[in-house]
């Protein structure tokens, strides 16, 4: 006959073994869990023609951007990031791609977007990350790879925006920089409360062309007055065609009407003509999107400001100093919206408790002209424009108010974001990924940087041309319907004034960074092609 006793004794102590020997399992996975490093949200933040020069963490004497400095300041600032190709649609698509323009296939703003492509939200969607892109999207074809999208169409409106989503374009009220930080911010407490990292894509229109700032601060930055770079009147000597024959002087090419803000009657009267009549057009369609209230407050400030230009009747060299001044009121004023949203989302993260792991990236599309060389705009490879903003903050792993001064490229953020995220980098892929550099490692880094931009004819006349750019010099090919070379000496002349293309002083120099655009070419499958 069985003892039930010993038998019932005997099952108790078989399954308090197993409670114990399944809490050993249970401790070991924690145990591991807890040494796995959560993987990290991430929130790439781009702001629409951003110059460096006009952020204070580069040293800037024209404003100061205290939100955005936090991202350096707790994180590490880039001095030597460039772009790929400098303009609007081509920097989204090799930062989507981590491909250069002529692979990716987007070479100009003309050009449709390839969504069909890999991108790095793709891939990271489909490696369990929530994904977003809010803002300025500007490739045409609807955005994919994302769980959630609502981006402005084309340019979009400073004022009172309309904005594409996936149910249809909506009409919003108040101004664009507000709207795309309130939709941000309203996607991510949504995102936060799931068992899944996320990534936002947070893009910014301004400070692009227009430059309509808020009333708060066209108010308070057409009371200021800003120094004139140097080379505001650069008459070029010593460049080439290229630089003389460009369309994006400040003095006979940036528009009175919708860039100074004068009314198109005051500039008839003057005698005045816009270089393209479409700035009176952009001029009176951007105030009638404003509220009766917004336009009163815009009449007031800007009413006389008309009446002043009139009376004054400036020419020449007075003119341009009146015309940098104006953009650069309004070009400044519109960066103060950003930096003040860029600090709403900084806060909204701490108080969420979402900042010691989340990676932040600040950066623009491309670099722009502040009045160097007497320009605006961008899409030359002179500095000014090639050059981009970059800072990126990730407490847990980069050390605060670190400086790099390595050459990194647009090209790598894809590579970067993957990396940081544990997930493997597609071989087609062109870039480098920046993890090691965040991490302060030493490691064997790019000695050049390969650049080609491509719309011309187009919009501003800027001719088509590659190069390479190395620590020290910049080599710069001018092609299509000229056939002009260009040798920068950085560190004597960093303000590229001097071309040295001819000076036997830089023959050696000449011959090696030829050598180095070959290399450079045939490793990114690139050609220069010249009409017939």
């Amino acid at each position: 006959m069985i003892n039930k006793t010993i038998f019932a004794g005997n099952k108790m102590s078989i399954f308090m073994l197993a409670l114990g020997f399944l809490g050993t399992l249970v401790s070991c996975k924690s145990q591991e869990e807890s040494d796995s490093p959560e993987r990290p949200n991430i929130i790439f933040i781009m702001s629409d023609d951003h110059a460096y020069q006009a952020i204070s963490a580069y040293g800037s004497q024209l404003i100061e951007t205290p939100n955005i400095d936090r991202i350096a300041n707790e994180g590490m600032l880039f001095e030597n990031a460039f772009v790929s190709n400098s303009i609007c649609a081509p920097s989204r698509a090799v930062i989507l791609t981590g491909k250069h323009s002529h692979i990716n296939g987007l070479v100009d703003n003309a050009v449709r977007f390839d969504s069909t492509q890999v991108t790095y939200p793709k891939i990271l969607r489909e490696n369990g990350y929530q994904t977003a892109m809010i803002g300025k999207w500007h490739l045409k074809t609807q955005p994919t790879g994302f769980d959630y999208w609502k981006v402005l169409p084309g340019q979009g409106h400073y004022y009172n925006p309309q904005f594409r989503t996936k149910e249809g374009m909506v009409l919003d009220s108040g101004y664009v920089t507000d709207l795309i930080t309130d939709f941000a911010i309203d996607w991510l407490d949504e995102a936060k409360e799931k068992d899944q990292p996320f990534m936002l894509m947070y893009q910014h229109k301004a400070p692009h062309r227009e430059w309509l700032p808020t009333e708060e601060n066209f108010r308070a930055y057409t009371q200021k007055e800003f120094p004139e770079p140097a080379s505001l009147f650069d008459d070029y000597e010593g460049r080439g065609r290229a630089a003389k024959e460009a369309e994006m002087r400040i003095s006979t090419h940036m528009g009175l009407t919708n860039d100074s803000k004068i009314h198109p009657d005051i500039v008839e009267k003057l005698g005045h003509k816009d270089f393209i009549d479409w700035y009176s057009n952009a001029y009176h369609g951007n105030l009638d999107r404003m509220s009766k209230s917004e336009r009163a407050a815009w009449e007031e400030v800007y009413g006389p400001i008309n009446e002043a230009f009139e009376k004054a009747d400036l020419q020449g060299d007075e003119l341009t100093k009146w015309k940098y001044q104006r953009y650069m009121q309004d070009y400044l004023a519109s960066i103060e919206s950003v930096d003040e949203n860029v600090g709403r989302l900084l806060d909204y993260l701490e108080e969420n408790g979402l900042a010691e792991n989340t990676i932040i990236i600040y950066t623009s599309d491309q670099g722009f002209y502040l009045g160097e060389h007497g320009w605006f705009d961008k899409r030359f490879m002179y500095e000014e424009s090639f050059r981009t903003p970059l800072m990126i903050k990730w407490p847990r792993v980069i050390k605060a108010g670190s400086k790099n001064k390595d050459l990194v490229q647009n090209l790598d953020f894809a590579e970067t974001m993957l990396d940081a995220a544990g997930v493997a980098i597609p071989d087609e892929m062109q870039g480098l990924s920046m993890l090691p550099l965040l991490k302060g490692d030493k490691v064997e880094w790019r000695d050049a940087l390969y650049y080609h931009y491509y719309e011309y004819p187009g919009i501003h006349a800027v001719k088509r041309h590659n190069g390479v750019r190395t620590d020290r010099y910049k080599l710069i090919h001018f092609y299509y319907d000229i056939d002009e070379w260009e040798l920068y000496d950085l560190q004597e002349d960093p303000h590229e004034m001097n071309n040295v293309y001819d000076d036997p002083g830089y023959s050696e120099v000449r011959e090696n960074m030829h050598k180095k655009l070959d290399e450079l070419v045939e490793q990114y499958n690139d050609e220069v092609k010249v009409p017939k």
